[in-house]
């Protein structure tokens, strides 16, 4: 057996960076998630909107937010102060940095696995799968005991200002965003890292049954 090296928990935070950024990715863009969560939180009853306009305005969203998308934001049917535009701008920027962050952080992993693969040397994978648990853990904790308060912490952390705090009156898209949207949101960010998890001790045990075997 390999032994334990420290540059392996470098190995493993490259992994949470990538499989981070693609559950953020993957979150942002399941659209299907929240048109279920349209009738499961009873979106159109609180907002006050009918589930056409809430549909085409969240869509309106997601599409703005996509790094494909040139343009400024806007709503097709609700209106928006001018914060409120500001701060889909900085929410913009900060999806399209897990962009780059995933691009980066998937172009060392694989060099890593190609190098180590030659090296014949697979006990970073347990170390890795190990250690891309310890943030979404730590996440995961901390909303369990009170997401209203992770969710204003994460909020001061990313943002610079308080254009986050929605006035329903001129930025009605907040009534068509529920926190606990946001919640489920999170559950599929930390369900894809939990599989990446999963997926590197698999591959970590792949042949050690072989090898035990024939011994």
């Amino acid at each position: 057996m390999k032994r334990f090296k420290i540059t392996d928990i470098f190995i493993g935070v490259a992994f949470t960076f990538v499989l981070i950024s693609i559950g953020v990715i993957a979150a942002v863009n399941f659209r299907l998630l929240y048109y279920i969560d349209i009738g499961a939180l009873n979106i159109a009853e609180t907002s006050g909107y009918s589930e056409e306009v809430i549909i085409e305005n969240y869509d309106a969203l997601i599409d703005y937010n996509s790094p494909f998308f040139k343009g400024d934001l806007k709503f097709p049917s609700l209106p928006a102060s001018e914060q409120g535009l500001q701060h889909f701008v900085e929410v913009k920027n900060i999806f399209n940095s897990f962009y780059v962050i995933a691009l980066i952080s998937f172009i060392l992993c694989l060099a890593v696995i190609i190098y180590k693969a030659k090296k014949k040397d697979k006990s970073y994978l347990l170390v890795s799968s190990i250690t891309v648990l310890v943030l979404p853990a730590i996440v995961g904790i901390g909303c369990a005991i009170n997401f209203d308060k992770a969710f204003v912490v994460f909020h001061k952390i990313f943002f610079r200002n308080d254009y986050w705090l929605f006035d329903p009156s001129t930025d009605p898209v907040i009534t068509i965003l529920p926190d606990t949207f946001f919640l489920h949101s999170l559950v599929v960010i930390i369900a894809f890292v939990v599989l990446g998890s999963i997926i590197l001790y698999l591959c970590s045990n792949i042949g050690k049954n072989k090898r035990y075997k024939y011994r």
